[in-house]
């Protein structure tokens, strides 16, 4: 797997919009190496301010928008349209102010019915597998850039420490008893997460501070699912002062004065 790059922010306001020009600039030159992209998508404060940014940002356009995969990296398992579903919140910060073409945005299963997490996973499982295999035909990664947000306990998507999750083999899993709400949720595993050409740790605020520098520091999965997620091509760690507040002197280049 790829040595991390650290990149560190003055703040999480800039933190943000370096990582949306940095998105934009990474799709556009995607579609123009394969004619298309596709990026897995993260919620949280500021996975979702990254998204606002994208939005708001001038070279907004540039993009193709309709030549791109949309895909989720974790999913509270919530009903359809509910304000703390990462795709409705995804939607409300970018998706519906771009023409993103409907049919290549692939949103995780909602709560309904008799469906359980699992079924949901299953659902997601399918279409990820017959998606991605169109993709590696036409010689482009699984995804070109996947974005992660880092809980203060370290986990990912929806992948906690030690919980079982980390140990399903499956490419999509159904979580249950997650220690922070709502406790039933769907997300990638690691092995998938780490199928990506880029993962893009996206990290705001003291609360991140010992989550990240122990990431970084040669933990474990297991015991801190953020130091799995490593991608094919490039892991970057895009941080704010705050959260890198406990690394290492010298670890990590700033990015601005």
């Amino acid at each position: 797997m790829t040595t991390p790059t650290i990149v560190i922010h003055r703040d999480a306001g800039v933190l943000v919009q370096a990582a949306a020009a940095r998105l934009i600039t990474r799709l556009v030159d995607a579609q123009a190496a394969h004619g298309d992209a596709s990026v897995v998508l993260t919620g949280g404060t500021a996975g979702i301010a990254t998204l606002r940014a994208v939005a708001a940002s001038p070279a907004c356009s540039a993009v193709d928008w309709s030549a791109l995969s949309i895909w989720w990296g974790d999913e509270r398992f919530l009903p359809d349209g509910d304000a703390e579903r990462n795709e409705t919140q995804a939607r409300q910060a970018l998706l519906d102010q771009v023409p993103v073409d409907p049919a290549r945005v692939f949103a995780m299963p909602a709560r309904s019915g008799d469906l359980t997490p699992e079924d949901a996973a299953a659902r997601y499982a399918d279409v990820l597998a017959q998606e991605t295999e169109k993709r590696l035909h036409s010689g482009a990664p699984a995804f070109d850039v996947l974005l992660l947000g880092v809980g203060p306990d370290g986990h990912v998507a929806s992948l906690f420490p030690e919980h079982p999750a980390l140990y399903d083999d499956r490419s999509v899993v159904g979580v249950r008893g997650a220690p922070k709400p709502p406790p039933e949720r769907i997300s990638l595993s690691l092995p998938v997460i780490r199928s990506a050409d880029e993962v893009w740790l996206v990290v705001a605020g003291q609360d991140k501070a010992s989550a990240v520098r122990l990431a970084l520091g040669g933990s474990g999965p297991v015991q801190i699912p953020a130091a799995g997620a490593q991608g094919q091509r490039a892991t970057r760690w895009l941080l704010d002062r705050t959260a890198a507040s406990e690394l290492p002197p010298g670890l990590g280049r700033p990015a601005s004065p």
